[in-house]
C-alpha cells in the first residue's frame, strides 16, 4: 500500500492514474453512444434498452443495482481523474514558479491546448446531463420510465441541442489528446505503436463525438421524432 501511495505522489503515478481512470471513461462513452443508437429503432426498442440496464444482472443483483454500481465506479473514476489533473497542474505551476506553459519542442495542437478548460466544460456538462436526462430536474417534460420521450423532447430545445453539440466537440478534442497521451503514459510508445497511436486516438474521438452529434441533429431535423 505504501508503494502505491509513494507512486501516486509522483507525477508519473498521477499520469498513470489519469490514464487508467480516463480509459474507464473512454469505454463508458463508447458503450453509452452505442446503446443510444437504439433511439433510431423507435420508442419500444429504446425504452426496452433503458429498462434492460435496470434489470441487468437479474437474478444475482436486485433491480437497478447494476446501474448504481456502474455509477459509483464512474463517480470514483471521475473524482480520481479530476484530482490527479488538478494535482499535476499545481505541481507544474510550482516547478516553474509560474502557470503552466508548454515548450515549443512539445506537441502543441488544438486538443492539447484545450485539455484543461475542456475538462472543466465536460465536468459541468456531466452535471447538467444528469440533471437533464437522468433525474429530469432540468427537463421541461420529464416522464419517469419513458426514456425515448425524455431523450427526444430534451433535444427538441435548440439551446439545449446547441450546448450539447458544443460539448461533444469539446469531448472529441479531450478524447483525442487524452487517448494519445494515455498510450504514451502506459508505455505504448514504441516505433510500431507510434504509427497507430495518433490515428487510433483520432478514430475514437471521431466515432464518439461524431456519433453523439447525430442525436440532436437527427431530432432537430425530424429524422427522429
Amino acid at each position: 500500500m505504501s508503494r502505491v501511495t509513494t507512486l501516486y505522489g509522483t507525477s508519473v503515478g498521477k499520469k498513470i492514474t489519469m490514464a487508467v481512470s480516463g480509459a474507464i471513461f473512454v469505454l463508458f462513452v463508447m458503450v453509452h453512444w452505442f446503446g443510444n443508437t437504439k433511439v433510431f429503432m423507435g420508442p419500444e426498442a429504446f425504452n426496452h434498452y433503458a429498462e434492460g440496464l435496470r434489470e441487468f444482472g437479474d437474478p444475482f443483483l436486485p433491480y437497478g443495482w447494476f446501474l448504481w454500481i456502474f455509477r459509483a465506479v464512474l463517480i470514483l473514476s471521475l473524482v480520481v481523474h479530476v484530482w490527479s489533473a488538478w494535482s499535476l497542474t499545481r505541481q507544474s505551476w510550482a516547478a516553474r514558479g509560474t502557470k503552466y506553459r508548454k515548450k515549443d519542442s512539445l506537441n502543441i495542437d488544438a486538443a492539447s491546448n484545450t485539455m484543461r478548460w475542456g475538462g472543466v466544460v465536460l465536468l459541468l456538462f456531466i452535471v447538467f446531463h444528469i440533471l437533464h436526462l437522468t433525474t429530469g430536474t432540468l427537463h421541461p417534460d420529464f416522464i419517469p420510465g419513458d426514456a425515448y420521450h425524455n431523450f427526444v423532447t430534451g433535444f427538441q430545445s435548440v439551446p439545449v441541442a446547441v450546448v450539447y453539440m458544443l460539448c461533444m466537440i469539446a469531448l472529441g478534442l479531450h478524447l483525442y489528446h487524452g487517448t494519445w497521451s494515455a498510450f504514451q503514459t502506459l508505455g505504448f510508445d514504441g516505433p510500431r505503436a507510434q504509427k497507430i497511436r495518433r490515428p487510433l486516438s483520432l478514430i475514437i474521438a471521431l466515432v464518439v463525438a461524431g456519433g453523439n452529434l447525430l442525436f440532436p441533429v437527427s431530432i432537430l431535423t425530424g429524422i427522429v421524432s
